[in-house]
Formats: C-alpha cells, sequence, structure tokens
C-alpha cells in the first residue's frame, strides 16, 4: 500500500461532487493535490445525456479533451495515475484512438487496459479447471444488428502517468493461481495471490428498472483502479465527470477522500442520494 499525504488547500473541495464544468472545478484546485483520477468522459457516440451534447463535431470533441488532459495533468501529482475510460461505437472505432493521440501531448502511457464486459469462452478451450464443466458465456453487452460489425464486449481503460515510472501495487488487485503448485516455484509466487494483468472482466449488475444514466460504469472499475495504484485513508481521487458517483462510491468502500464534478443536476442529486445511502449502510 502506497502511503499518501493530503495536499494543502483541498478542505473546501473533499467528499463533494461539484455542480460545474470539471476543467472550470480543477481550475481552482491547487498544482500537484491529486493522488489518482479515475473517469470515463463522454464518448461522442450520440448518447442521450440530461446537459450534454454527445455529438460534437470531432475537432471540437478532441480539442475538449486535450485541455481537459492538461488541465488534469497540473493537479496529478508527480506520483499519481490517471485512469482513463473510453470506448468507441461499432460505426466508429478511432475514437478511442483519437483521444489516446490528445492525451500523448501531457502524460506517458503506462499501461493499456481493456476492461471486458462480457466474455464467451469454449470448454475445448479452458482445459482441465475442477468445477469448469462446459461452455462458459457470461456478462452483458448491447447487440449490434448489422452484418458488418461485431457486438462491443469491452472498453480500453488506459493508464498514465507523468513519467512512465509509477510503481503500483499490482497485487492489490491480484488473483489466486489456479495451479497451487506455482506457488514457490517462482521467485516472486510466495503467496497464493498472482498478477491480474491487463484484462479486466467487470460486468455491468443486470437492472431491471430505467437506468438514470445513459453511460455509468460499474462501481468495480473505479475501485480496482485505486487499489492497482495504491491507496490509504489520505488519498485524494478526483472524477471529473462523475455522473451518478460510481467513483465516489467507490473511494468511499476503500476509506479514501474524493473529488468530483457533473454538471448536470439531476444526475449529482443521484449521486448524492446514492452516497447517502452507502454512507448509512456503512454506519
Amino acid at each position: 500500500m502506497t502511503i499518501h499525504q493530503t495536499a494543502p488547500g483541498l478542505a473546501g473541495y473533499l467528499d463533494s461532487i461539484h455542480l460545474c464544468d470539471c476543467i472550470e472545478g480543477m481550475q481552482q484546485l491547487p498544482d500537484a493535490s491529486i493522488d489518482i483520477i479515475v473517469t470515463s468522459p463522454p464518448y461522442n457516440i450520440g448518447k442521450p445525456y440530461n446537459s450534454h451534447n454527445d455529438t460534437m463535431p470531432r475537432d471540437e470533441y478532441l480539442a475538449w479533451m486535450g485541455r481537459v488532459a492538461a488541465e488534469a495533468r497540473r493537479i496529478l501529482k508527480d506520483e499519481g495515475s490517471f485512469f482513463l475510460n473510453v470506448g468507441g461505437k461499432p460505426s466508429d472505432q478511432w475514437i478511442p484512438y483519437d483521444v489516446l493521440a490528445r492525451f500523448r501531448e501531457h502524460y506517458e502511457l503506462q499501461n493499456v487496459i481493456h476492461w471486458v464486459k462480457s466474455v464467451a469462452i469454449e470448454k475445448a478451450d479452458i482445459g482441465a479447471y475442477d468445477g469448469i464443466t462446459k461452455d462458459v458465456a457470461v456478462g452483458h453487452y448491447q447487440p449490434v444488428n448489422s452484418r458488418r460489425y461485431l457486438s462491443q464486449c469491452h472498453e480500453h481503460l488506459f493508464h498514465f502517468t507523468k513519467n512512465g515510472g509509477v510503481p503500483l501495487d499490482k497485487l492489490g488487485v491480484g488473483v489466486k493461481y489456479q495451479d497451487k503448485s506455482n506457488i514457490g516455484r517462482w521467485k516472486q509466487a510466495d503467496r497464493d495471490l498472482r498478477d491480474r494483468g491487463n484484462v479486466w472482466f467487470i460486468p455491468y449488475r443486470t437492472i431491471r428498472t430505467s437506468r438514470p444514466h445513459p453511460a455509468s460504469f460499474p462501481e468495480k472499475l473505479p475501485e480496482m483502479c485505486i487499489r492497482l495504484h495504491g491507496f490509504d485513508e489520505k488519498t485524494v481521487v478526483c472524477d471529473p465527470f462523475m455522473g451518478i458517483g460510481s467513483t465516489a462510491l467507490a473511494a468511499i468502500t476503500l476509506n479514501t477522500r474524493y473529488i468530483g464534478y457533473e454538471i448536470d443536476p439531476a444526475y449529482r442529486e443521484c449521486a448524492c442520494e446514492r452516497i447517502r445511502e452507502r454512507l448509512e449502510y456503512q454506519k
């Protein structure tokens, strides 16, 4: 677990979701004051947000992402991590790579993580694992009604740092060995926990009611990002596009501090209600 010191000048901003534009909000924060940024901006693919036009001209959208990247770099600590979740759509596969190119002007790309939402594995490809007796198909995705495009079952999670050399707590998101004979066989395998790697299967929970937000990510995604970077009770996590509060809930679960920004009052109120319910539950 990495030990951090909370930067001075954040007292009035911590543990709140601020109703404002994220660039304007981040401009109020001190330099190098944030340990971890985890966010998923609009992908500009026509999602029906309440207060944002998700069909901006491509050059305007990418220029905006560049401004977000620059301001976020200013507030990020030198040893901080920025986890950016961005996807595209079947008819426009370039979006995450175009955004990545804008961020390249400001960061080192330290890791590329693949967030898998749904996966299908045939038993013949699994091998001899106890408890797996047939084909496996788990997770949820939005089917694509097209003969040209495959359904999108994963998104990119880009891990940016200022210098490319930030140590991580890889076993903070580790998994147990399937073959226990590996424990002790390798120099680093001194316990039943190994590096998960850069493919994370994080399914959405089944929701039988209408979604309050058209493009939220599951709480487990920011939680795993925080765990991977390393954290303690002084760690400050920022989400410039807080939406309905998944990053704030992850921070509360891990007993870290958070700062969020959201331009839509309804989404912010939904996030605040979820936070109130979580805090009441944890009492």
